[in-house]
């Protein structure tokens, strides 16, 4: 029986943790804008030098790929790229964290007492529950788009999901992935009111 408890506790750990990464995996798109923003007056974009996730100041194959795909999108909505004067400035940001999440998996023992009613041993159900730690790593990816004239923040997205188990190339693919989600959400198209945008993936 005790062997039959502990791979059962072992298969409610494994299916919890498997069930948190799903949840994360989505990922999860939040967005915001300015309300007084004129997005119809805006029709050129250019990307901050450097951008926010290349803090060493230098470019990096994850930025590249951030960037390409989010000039991809810009284009997509009529956007124009102008580097010397735009009307729009892209910041992208990148980061994985390391995670924590407690499970709770419930158990039940039995205590055995002599009755001396039944003149026998009778078996009594004590539940309680075990708790474990689950460590799984989730990625965030911002996209900020700024007023260059104003230098004020218009409208930003925010990507999390899970960035468990991936290798450095598969995790660069899904933060690109997780631009063009971002950017299913922004409904803007270049000097025109706002109108939805068929999505664009890679």
């Amino acid at each position: 029986m005790s062997r039959f408890r502990t791979l059962f506790r072992s298969a409610i750990v494994a299916l919890a943790a498997l069930a948190l990464a799903a949840c994360a995996t989505g990922p999860r798109v939040s967005v915001d804008a300015d309300p007084a923003a004129d997005f119809s007056a805006y029709r050129s974009f250019a990307f901050f030098e450097p951008l926010a996730l290349e803090s060493r100041g230098y470019s990096t194959l994850l930025s590249e790929r951030l960037r390409d795909e989010a000039r991809r999108q810009m284009e997509a909505r009529g956007f124009v790229y102008e580097a010397a004067n735009p009307d729009l400035r892209v910041n992208l940001n990148a980061l994985v964290e390391e995670k924590t999440d407690v499970v709770r998996v419930p158990e039940v023992d039995v205590a055995w007492y002599w009755s001396y009613r039944a003149r026998a041993y009778v078996g009594v159900p004590i539940w309680h529950e075990r708790v474990h730690a689950v460590r799984y790593r989730e990625g965030t990816v911002n996209v900020d788009l700024v007023d260059a004239r104003e230098r004020r923040l218009v409208w930003e997205g925010i990507a999390v999901g899970s960035a468990a188990g991936r290798t450095p190339a598969e995790r660069r693919e899904r933060a690109g992935a997780s631009v063009a989600t971002i950017f299913e959400a922004f409904p803007h198209r270049a000097g025109g009111a706002a109108a939805a945008s068929p999505p664009v993936r890679p």
